[in-house]
């Protein structure tokens, strides 16, 4: 091989695998500007590890993902960039911060990972572990765990100077912040998981002493923690309306609003299956890859993005699809109407109505099914099991159907699922009670 083509293969090969990227966050007057490369970036991010090109194709750049090279490979194949997730554990999970050899040996792994990764084209920032703040339900929270983090953060800082570090926290117990305030001054900006609280953050960062800015890394619909309950304790799940304009109100209002401090966010949860209360909560898509209206609800939100935190751009190379889901707008039960306690008879039969509207007057067609109540996990879902359908309950696959209750008393769910036959569907589900 001569040297001509010997320099052609490694130009190409440059090409293909990239270059180490450069992510700055500057304060220009009262407003925080995050660049990658020189070039500003809003951050228009998902969670999750399917269907991700979509995420480009719907007008998104970034993808919250662990540090594995053959995930960031696929985040620069597609020509996206990656919050990098690093492995700081909890104390919940077994995790002593009064312990400094275990500090150490994690501070030690973190860098080890950031050492062999950081010059990966993907990387553009590092968070710092995943609710490493107390969560309610669990043990007492110490504090000395922001120590830890702001050590890895300097850490980290020294040997790679070219990607911010952040930490993520949830809402609960916000006071704190002014905690992280204080033990870690080397952290760049903060990353929040944030769901109906969503819209007090910046007052309540202001109010515990948080300047620097942050980035929404987990958000979605108004959680079960957060939601009215039947008198049995089941949460009632958005509909799917409910959860369109729910998204919509949190990403203008609470996101892309140009206030100078938020550089984006990631949504949750890009993928088809994730059992939380129920496997419908959080999920954009389903199990066969069909896409909810909030998948191209973020289409139209992207395409219309901030990449200056004062200077709305519209994005005319992502064009928004010329079909859109149907969106369910409601779902009784017999004579009940949605919020109030249902308790019905073991072996009776009851009917249920889903109304539900397609923008495209496409032909819709409908599933049902009653599966029982899921029995809640303590934390993010983590061990719940997923309730298999009772079958033999009905018969009929209509927008009004009649169904037999089941003759085992306790907790269900009847949940229906909307289709147009162009790769949408649209959910909702009310809980009830067999006595």
């Amino acid at each position: 091989m001569n040297l001509r083509a010997i320099l052609f293969l490694m130009i190409l090969c440059f090409a293909i695998i990239g270059h180490a990227q450069k992510t700055e966050i500057l304060k220009e007057g009262n407003l925080w500007q995050l660049k990658v490369d020189n070039k500003p970036f809003f951050v228009k991010g998902v969670v999750g590890q399917t269907y991700l090109e979509k995420v480009k194709q719907y007008g998104g750049n970034s993808i919250r993902i662990g540090w594995k090279k053959n995930e960031l490979d696929q985040v620069t194949q597609l020509g996206l960039n990656a919050l990098v997730n690093l492995p700081a554990n909890a104390e919940r999970y077994g995790m002593n911060y009064n312990d400094t050899t275990a500090v150490r040996k994690q501070t030690e792994k973190i860098l080890d990972i950031v050492k062999s990764t950081k010059d990966h084209p993907a990387v553009m920032m590092w968070a710092i572990g995943n609710e490493l703040d107390y969560i309610p339900g669990t043990k007492p929270f110490n504090p000395k765990v922001w120590d830890a983090v702001n050590q890895a953060a300097k850490a980290i800082k020294a040997i790679d100077p070219n990607h911010p570090v952040m930490t993520v926290i949830g809402t609960s117990m916000m006071e704190k912040v002014a905690d992280i305030v204080k033990r870690c001054p080397d952290i760049d900006l903060l990353g929040i998981n944030s769901y109906g609280d969503i819209y007090t953050l910046p007052e309540t960062l202001k109010k515990y002493g948080w300047t620097k800015p942050y980035v929404i890394s987990e958000w979605g619909p108004d959680g079960y923690w957060e939601v009215k309950k039947t008198k049995w304790g089941a949460p009632y799940e958005q509909t799917g309306l409910e959860k369109y304009t729910c998204y919509k109100q949190k990403y203008k209002v609470a996101i892309d609003n140009g206030n100078g401090q938020c550089l984006g966010s990631y949504v949750f949860y890009w993928s088809g299956f994730k059992q939380e209360t129920t496997h419908t909560w959080f999920c954009m898509f389903n199990v066969d890859g069909l896409e909810s209206p909030l998948v191209g609800l973020m289409h139209q939100m992207w395409a219309t993005e901030r990449v200056t935190p004062s200077h709305p751009l519209s994005n005319p190379g992502h064009l928004l699809s010329s079909n859109q889901a149907p969106i369910v707008d409601s779902l009784n039960i017999g004579k009940f109407v949605r919020y109030q306690d249902i308790v019905l008879k073991a072996g009776s039969v009851n009917s249920s109505k889903v109304t539900a509207t397609d923008a495209d007057n496409d032909p819709l067609t409908y599933k049902w099914e009653i599966r029982p109540e899921a029995v809640y996990a303590s934390y993010a879902g983590q061990g719940e099991k997923v309730p298999e359908p009772v079958a033999g309950l009905i018969t009929e696959e209509k927008a009004v159907i009649h169904f037999t209750v089941p003759k085992d008393k306790g907790a269900y769910r009847l949940f229906v699922y909307v289709y147009d036959g162009k790769s949408h569907f649209s959910t909702a589900n009310l809980p009830f009670l067999v006595e």
